[in-house]
């Protein structure tokens, strides 16, 4: 359902987009103990999508070892912009709540230290509304949306979304394993961990608690090789599995918020277009696959921000910390993946 919206929100809204769908599997698991299932089975409870309405809030903590960002600076264009925003979200610690009700029914907020961005989806109607400078943007999705191909590449906050994006990476070129359960927002899980079996990948391990009963990802843990303690950590600190509040997919500005319409199809190179093909490709596959945004994507020489935040290396500036590497190449084309910068710079 609102992963569709992923679609259509232009690019200041992407980071924080919710997957609204959770997992609803067949088990009557108590509270206290559960069943034994092999690491396969586990699996298949997590990836077993149904509708589910909820209430939470979930922490996100990280440690990836980034560069300090700059500030806003101005002449900022929105290429860079979104670079920025994507790299602070993930790199900076931060809390939120995720509500589900109905289908096509959604709502998360993060919160900032002076505010909060919120992505309520309602229907055919979203807002993507940012506390922090008043503003808000409105679209209506259009009728075929649902046929429409997926064609943003998201930072992701939630539990749900981060399961998603690591179990498509978990290929045969991953080793399955169960540890003990866990207990999460006062849930029995079982801790799903997978290994990558590549050795050029960043990637350590990925520990994701599943909820006994219903398959839902409670939290995610992934630490970088050869690091003891977690990078990234996305996990629900409360959780109520009931229809919360309608009213809270109805929503109106502020007063005095500056508010911008979009078409969907009428992206003004900030979406993709209904029929379009998302110009960010992937090269290679499971952990060690790289994103590619084209030439011309990010002028260096017209962004001073992006030089103060990246280092000079053979065929362009980089990024690297201990689990994403990111690549500017001399031509503003953009590439991004869970490997070192030499994986980066040998793409062809």
């Amino acid at each position: 359902m609102t992963r569709t919206w992923t679609r259509w929100l232009p690019a200041a809204a992407v980071p924080v987009v919710v997957a609204a769908s959770v997992t609803l599997a067949g088990s009557s698991a108590g509270a206290d103990e559960l069943p034994d299932r092999t690491p396969e089975q586990v699996l298949t409870l997590l990836a077993s999508h149904d509708h589910q309405p909820l209430s939470g809030e979930f922490t996100q903590t990280s440690d990836l070892g980034l560069p300090s960002l700059p500030g806003d600076l101005p002449g900022t264009d929105d290429a860079t912009t979104g670079v920025l925003t994507a790299l602070d979200l993930i790199d900076s610690d931060h809390t939120g709540r995720v509500f589900v009700g109905e289908q096509d029914q959604a709502r998360v907020q993060v919160f900032d230290t002076f505010g909060e961005r919120d992505v309520i989806v309602d229907g055919d109607q979203a807002w993507f509304y940012d506390s922090g400078d008043d503003t808000a943007t409105h679209l209506t999705a259009p009728e075929n949306a649902e046929d429409a191909e997926h064609t943003q590449q998201t930072p992701t906050l939630t539990p749900e979304q981060l399961a998603q994006h690591v179990i498509e990476a978990a290929d045969p070129s991953t080793a399955l394993t169960i540890g003990e359960n866990v207990q999460v927002a006062g849930r029995t899980a079982y801790d799903l961990v997978l290994t990558p079996r590549s050795t050029d990948t960043l990637v350590g391990q990925v520990s994701i608690a599943v909820d006994g009963e219903t398959g839902l990802p409670l939290q995610v843990t992934i630490t970088a090789r050869g690091q003891s303690d977690p990078a990234l950590q996305v996990g629900y600190t409360s959780l109520d599995l009931t229809a919360p509040d309608a009213g809270l997919f109805d929503f109106t500005p502020p007063s005095g918020t500056t508010v911008e319409e979009v078409t969907p199809g009428q992206h003004d190179g900030q979406g993709i277009a209904p029929g379009e093909q998302s110009p960010v490709e992937h090269v290679g596959t499971g952990w060690d696959s790289v994103l590619l945004a084209p030439a011309g994507t990010l002028d260096l020489s017209s962004q001073p921000v992006l030089a103060q935040l990246t280092t000079a290396v053979d065929g362009g500036h980089a990024v690297s910390t201990n689990l994403l590497s990111l690549l500017i190449t001399d031509d503003g084309q953009v590439r991004l993946g869970a490997v070192p910068v030499e994986a980066l710079q040998a793409v062809r």
